[in-house]
C-alpha cells in the first residue's frame, strides 16, 4: 500500500450517521496492521465531532483483523460537553469486535506550557532508509521476510537511527530514535495528519521492549502482538514533514512488554506522546 492508497482506505465509507466501513489492503499480510485499525477508527470518531480535535485516544486490540473482509465502524456519542467531547469505537469483523477505542476531543484554548526536550539526533537525510538497510540484509541472507517487505509498498518513510541487526540482534537498552514521514503531500486537515501519525506510531514501538533482550521480530520463538494503543496529541503539527519517534521500554514482566514514545517535529516541539503494551511471550519448544 502505498502512500495514495493510504490515504483512500482512511476515506472511510459512511453508511450511516455513525456507522462507517473501512478497506484494508490484501498485500499478503497475515492480518490487518493495528496502525491501520486505530487510524480508521479515529477518522470514524472525528466524523462525528464538529468544533474540537481529538487530543487523546485509548484503543485496545482483542481480535486479529481479516484482511480479505471490511471493517465496520461503530461510533457512540458518549458525551458533548461545552469543551470536551468523547466517543467510543468498536470495530467489528465476522460480526465480533476486533478493536475498540475511546477518543477525547476538546475546544482549542490557550494554558501553561512546557516539555521535554528532543534528544539530538542526526539529520533524517544521513541516515540510512529502511529500504536500504532491508536490501543490505537481503544480500547477506536468503530469509524469506526480506523479499517480503521490500514487495510491500510502504506509505512511511523511515529511517532508524538505533537500528538493531535483525539476523544478529544484540541487547539494546536506553532510547531509539526514528524519523518518519508520509512518503506523499498532505493537505491541511487535521484529522488526516492526525490519523497518519496514529498509523506511523504503531511501527517499530514494541521493539523497545523485545530489544533489550537481544531479539528482533525475526526471532522464530518470539511471540509479537500489540495489545492496547494510546495517543496525546499536544499541538497541531504536518506528518508529510520530518517527525522524530523517541521510543523506550521502562518494563517488562508476564509474558508483556510496556513501551512510551515522544514524537517531535524537526524544530523540537512535542507534538504527541504514545504507550503500547505489547504480549511478548517466548514460545516454549515441545
Amino acid at each position: 500500500m502505498n502512500c495514495d492508497g493510504l490515504l483512500e482506505r482512511l476515506d472511510l465509507e459512511r453508511l450511516d450517521s455513525d456507522l462507517f466501513r473501512g478497506f484494508s489492503p490484501r498485500d499478503g499480510r497475515p492480518r490487518i496492521f493495528g496502525g491501520l485499525v486505530a487510524a480508521q477508527s479515529l477518522v470514524g470518531a472525528c466524523r462525528t465531532v464538529e468544533g474540537r480535535i481529538a487530543h487523546s485516544l485509548h484503543g485496545y486490540f482483542l481480535r486479529e483483523g481479516d484482511t480479505s473482509v471490511p471493517v465496520l465502524y461503530h461510533v457512540d456519542r458518549i458525551r458533548d460537553g461545552r469543551s470536551f467531547a468523547t466517543r467510543r469505537v468498536v470495530a467489528k469483523q465476522h460480526g465480533k469486535a476486533i478493536f475498540n477505542m475511546s477518543v477525547s476531543f476538546q475546544a482549542p484554548e490557550e494554558g501553561l506550557s512546557h516539555q521535554a526536550a528532543m534528544p539530538e539526533a542526526p539529520p533524517p537525510e544521513t541516515v540510512p532508509t529502511n529500504e536500504e538497510r532491508l536490501r543490505a540484509y537481503q544480500a547477506r541472507s536468503d530469509h524469506p521476510a526480506f523479499e517480503f517487505l521490500l514487495s510491500l509498498d510502504r506509505p512511511i518513510e523511515r529511517r532508524e537511527v538505533e537500528h538493531v541487526d535483525l539476523l544478529e540482534p544484540k541487547p539494546h537498552t536506553g532510547i531509539h530514535r526514528t524519523w518518519f514521514r508520509a512518503r506523499c503531500k498532505l493537505g491541511d486537515d487535521d484529522v488526516l495528519h492526525q490519523a497518519i501519525l496514529t498509523y506511523a506510531s504503531d511501527y517499530g514501538l514494541l521493539e523497545a521492549a523485545f530489544n533489550q533482550h537481544g531479539h528482533s521480530f525475526l526471532t522464530e520463538t518470539l511471540i509479537l502482538a500489540s495489545l492496547d494503543h494510546a495517543v496525546w496529541f499536544h499541538r497541531p503539527f504536518r506528518a508529510d514533514q520530518w517527525l522524530l519517534y523517541v521510543t523506550q521500554s521502562p518494563r517488562t514482566a508476564g509474558g508483556r512488554g510496556l513501551n512510551f514514545g515522544h514524537i517531535y517535529a524537526q524544530d523540537g516541539a512535542l507534538v504527541a506522546s504514545v504507550a503500547q503494551e505489547g504480549l511478548m511471550r517466548i514460545r516454549k519448544h515441545k
